[in-house]
Order: C-alpha cells, then structure tokens, then sequence
C-alpha cells in the first residue's frame, strides 16, 4: 500500500481511524460509553492487530447522536434502539426516492 491509499482511506467514513480514546475525547464521553454502545450492538467497533478497538466516521457519528440522546434523559438501551430505528428509516427514505425516481424515468420514456 501506498502512501497515497494511506491517506485516501482518511476520507473513507468507514475506515477505523480513530482508538477508543480518541473517539471517546471527540465526543466527550468515556470509553466505558463506546463499550456499552457495542454491547447494545449500536457499533461494532473493528479490531486492531493489536486488539484494540478502532472506530470510523461513521461509528463516531451515531454514537455522537446516541450520546445526544442519552444526555437526554433517556436510557442508554432505548437510545440505542431509537438510533437504530432512525438509521432503518433514513435508509428506507433513501430507497423510496431511488424508486420515485426509476419510476419516472421509465413514465418518462413511454
């Protein structure tokens, strides 16, 4: 691998660049919190060769929306559902609007 796949990969959301305690200082909360959030199966977080735990954009971003949550006043297992709930139907939107969209092309071309 080059160096330029190297930092390539920094643009990847769902590359693992960031350990545990970096993730848990970007969203300012503890790693007890990343733990739990893979206990509730909210994110996996990818291993290192070492074993340590490796977490990507993407992970940090529903996390940072779980916390938000959580801050709330909700319990940390019910914040994780709605997350998970809330990513379910931001991707059935996403594939609603992509049928709307095949649809009218093809009404288009007749």
């Amino acid at each position: 691998m080059t160096a330029d796949d190297s930092f390539g990969r920094l643009n990847d959301d769902d590359y693992p660049a960031y350990t545990m305690g970096r993730a848990a200082e970007l969203l300012g909360t503890t790693p007890g919190f990343l733990r739990a959030l893979g206990e509730h199966r909210l994110i996996t977080p990818l291993r290192s060769e070492g074993g340590h735990r490796r977490y990507s954009r993407y992970q940090l971003r529903i996390a940072a929306r779980a916390r938000e949550i959580v801050d709330q006043g909700t319990p940390i297992e019910a914040a994780c559902r709605i997350v998970i709930l809330e990513d379910q139907l931001e991707e059935a939107q996403r594939i609603n609007a992509e049928h709307r969209r095949a649809a009218s092309r093809s009404e288009a071309d007749i």
